[in-house]
């Protein structure tokens, strides 16, 4: 069986009970960087072999995951932080696993993205996750035009000597929109810091970021000016049912269909 483990995003606290059972019992780790696995491992007296499963050689490492699962052998892995497979190695390693109908489990832990997100103070009703930009700046600017009308919050990691690039990226392709910097999460030093794209970041780069941007704005429907019960008919007009044209007068308006229900009774 093979575990993809969670692990801590700064705070070497924040590891749950299975994931620490889950290592312990484990029979080989593989992880991003041996180095600092071990620094984890140590933290809880964990001694166990570990292997290493990074971007360039995560095919390799997928094979020798799938051989020790068939071999019977319970195999654990582990990014740097947080959750495998999410912006950090593991992708190609779960395919491995399902083509070859290998079993293998998630154990849930820390998320950088979803803590700053709560952080930020955002909107987090609904949520974009875009992970790291590309590097390339034509790249970087097909793919935002893409996201440009969502009107979800949008999330995004940001290495610290990329982060000014980013946010300039963002503002020409997004146009202002508020933002929120958050870094260090579950350290000592966590910072949270608010402001608009146009303004930039006057900050210390030090250290992974998240940055949540906000999403776009809900456009104004031209239906919204007609009186509610002229709104709804419209619909109707249009071959909707009472109900359905309702239901699309409320979502024109951003209220409750019951808060229109009142100017449906005569029509």
């Amino acid at each position: 069986m093979v575990y993809f483990v969670s692990t801590p995003i700064g705070n070497l606290k924040d590891i749950t009970l299975r994931a620490l059972e889950t290592l312990r019992s484990a029979d080989v780790i593989f992880c991003e960087d041996t180095r600092h696995t071990l620094k984890l491992l140590n933290a809880y007296d964990i001694k166990k072999p570990l292997q290493s499963c990074h971007k360039f050689n995560e095919r390799e490492a997928a094979e020798k995951i799938a051989a020790a699962a068939s071999e019977g052998k319970q195999v654990a892995v582990v990014s740097d932080a947080g959750m495998p497979v999410v912006s950090d190695p593991g992708n190609i390693v779960c395919t491995v696993l399902r083509e070859r109908g290998i079993g293998y489990t998630v154990l849930p832990g820390a998320n950088a993205a979803l803590s700053a997100l709560v952080l930020s103070a955002m909107p987090a009703d609904s949520f974009l996750f875009l992970g790291f930009l590309p590097e390339k700046s034509g790249e970087r600017k097909k793919l935002l035009q893409k996201y440009r009308d969502i009107e979800a919050t949008l999330i995004f990691h940001a290495a610290p000597q990329d982060l000014d690039g980013y946010i300039a990226c963002l503002f020409e392709i997004l146009g202002d929109r508020p933002a929120c910097a958050v870094r260090e999460i579950t350290k000592v030093h966590e910072e949270c810091i608010s402001f608009n794209l146009s303004e930039g970041l006057s900050c210390e780069k030090r250290g992974e970021f998240v940055l949540i941007v906000g999403g776009a704005k809900r456009a104004e429907c031209p239906l919204n000016c007609l009186p509610p019960e002229e709104h709804i008919k419209r619909y109707m007009d249009e071959g909707y049912d009472k109900k359905e044209a309702l239901k699309l007068a409320a979502r024109d308006r951003g209220v409750p269909k019951s808060e229109l229900y009142k100017y449906t009774i005569d029509l």
